[in-house]
């Protein structure tokens, strides 16, 4: 698949591309129980150029619990985005401040989760019903930070989605100083379907967002919901100003191999999933020595051999090894030979 479609990534990759494509052109979505920094860093060493999301943190916990903990990453882990979950304009603002301390690249505002804990604090995707909240929150938070402000929403709330009411909600908070709305195509059940159920069970509407980037020439709209192939994203490159791949990333993360030659324009070559593992081990072992336990660093390496031969007894292997009693940095050293050579 991935070779059947370099040439139409070819056109984009001319020049100096990786100076003149912005990150965000190639985004991967934050995930509830997968952005951590582990799986960040270990996507890192896949793609050098697209724009990585943390996992939601609720603004409140990011300004009176352990912030330096919550906000702990990589330098090299650049460009990432965090995603934060609140409602309170001072208290995002705080938060935001945090955020920019911390060397992160963009501030998002979750409009989108429809979690019973996050409709709990009023949050989320219950905040499509109060664009002024949102925007209260964009002008508070674009006071005390130089980092982009972006927001990432559904295109409505079932039972009451009307276009109209999208358009309101995407006028009211560029008006505060929004550029860039991830999209998920989608609208959003706050009843009656659970989150993972809301990520499939509503009809994906592309052409609802390919309209609002029609209306709205001036802003930044990114495509997010459903795309599993590169084929895909190109075609949505077509006419968003980006795409963000969620599920895919994570079942199959050798996917974006080629994302930097492609589209970003890079000249090193694609690296192999040997060389992927290689990259993550002197992570992993600096884990190690402070205490960071091996299942947490082989969670995300699990699907890395996706679809290749030796992938079953790839995953039997780290499984096993992440609870059995050699479990120090080689136990993953030793799991290359489960690797069947390849290149991207």
């Amino acid at each position: 698949m991935i070779e059947k479609s370099v040439s139409k990534w070819l056109p984009l990759a001319t020049g100096a591309q990786t100076q003149q494509t912005p990150s965000h052109r190639f985004s991967i979505a934050p995930m509830m129980g997968y952005s951590d920094r582990h799986a960040r860093y270990f996507l890192r060493q896949i793609t050098r150029h697209a724009l990585i999301y943390t996992e939601m943190l609720n603004a409140q916990a990011v300004c009176r619990g352990d912030t330096a903990y919550l906000l702990r990453h990589e330098p090299d882990e650049n460009p990432v985005a965090l995603q934060l979950g609140g409602r309170d304009p001072d208290i995002m603002a705080e938060a935001a401040r945090h955020v920019e301390a911390a060397g992160y690249d963009e501030v998002n505002i979750n409009v989108g989760c429809p979690s019973d804990r996050v409709q709990a604090g009023c949050f989320g995707a219950a905040l499509m019903a109060e664009p002024t909240v949102v925007a209260a929150c964009i002008t508070a938070m674009s006071k005390v930070v130089n980092l982009p402000i972006t927001v990432k929403t559904r295109i409505g709330i079932e039972g009451s989605y009307s276009y109209a009411g999208l358009v309101e909600f995407v006028r009211t908070v560029a008006d505060a100083g929004c550029q860039r709305f991830i999209i998920h195509a989608r609208t959003v059940w706050l009843k009656g379907l659970n989150p993972k159920e809301n990520r499939s069970v509503p009809p994906l509407r592309y052409d609802i967002v390919r309209r609002l980037k029609q209306d709205f020439p001036e802003l930044d709209i990114i495509l997010n919901g459903g795309i599993s192939t590169l084929d895909e994203a190109w075609d949505a490159l077509s006419w968003a100003d980006g795409v963000m791949l969620g599920r895919a990333t994570y079942n199959n993360p050798y996917l974006m191999a080629t994302i930097d030659q492609k589209l970003f324009g890079s000249d090193t070559p694609s690296p192999g999933r040997a060389e992927i593992l290689n990259r993550f081990l002197p992570y992993a072992e600096r884990e190690l020595t402070i205490g960071t336990p091996l299942r947490h660093l082989i969670q995300p390496l699990l699907p890395l051999t996706h679809g290749t031969p030796g992938a079953r007894a790839w995953r039997r292997y780290l499984s096993e090894t992440s609870t059995g009693p050699n479990n120090g940095i080689s136990a993953l050293t030793r799991a290359e030979k489960f690797i069947a050579p390849s290149r991207a």
